[in-house]
């Protein structure tokens, strides 16, 4: 059985409109992507089809890749790459869930807490929290931004 991915036909689909409306961002942005996925596809002892939540993870990779590599050349003066880069994220970004609020990870946390009974157990309990609130946020949050977010609510 193979499960095709929706979300990889629509990337492939978008691929071949942005090539025909000559759309170089985006046509070299889709097929980094696709590239990515295909790799992610090939890795590891054998072949498999990706499912969406998986292309998604990839997608979530590689935008924070981009974000990553816009923060590094603005901060070492090249404007136009970080350009480039915050572009090709906006367009990954588009096939992404909308991000989750500060608020919103705050009350995932909040509730994840309540559920493993970690409230008294401090920092020791961090790895527990982040197993509950991990699958929740996933491609919706930085990992980052939620570790903090356990931190502060369990210290």
């Amino acid at each position: 059985m193979v499960v095709m991915s929706a979300l990889k036909d629509r990337l492939r689909a978008d691929l071949t409109t942005a090539i025909k409306a000559r759309d170089e961002l985006r046509s070299s942005t889709l097929r980094m992507v696709l590239t990515a996925i295909t790799n992610a596809e090939v890795a590891g002892k054998e072949a498999r089809e990706l499912s969406d939540e998986d292309v998604l993870g990839v997608l979530s990779s590689e935008a924070k890749r981009r974000r990553e590599a816009a923060t590094a050349f603005a901060e070492g003066g090249r404007d136009e790459m970080a350009a480039k880069e915050a572009a090709e994220g906006e367009v990954i970004a588009g096939y992404l869930p909308t991000p989750l609020t500060e608020a919103e990870i705050a009350a995932l946390v909040t509730a994840a807490v309540e559920q493993t009974g970690a409230a008294g157990e401090g920092m020791r309990a961090m790895g527990k929290v982040m197993g509950v609130v991990t699958p929740q946020v996933k491609g919706r949050a930085d990992g980052g931004a939620v570790a903090a977010e356990v931190r502060r609510q369990l210290g």
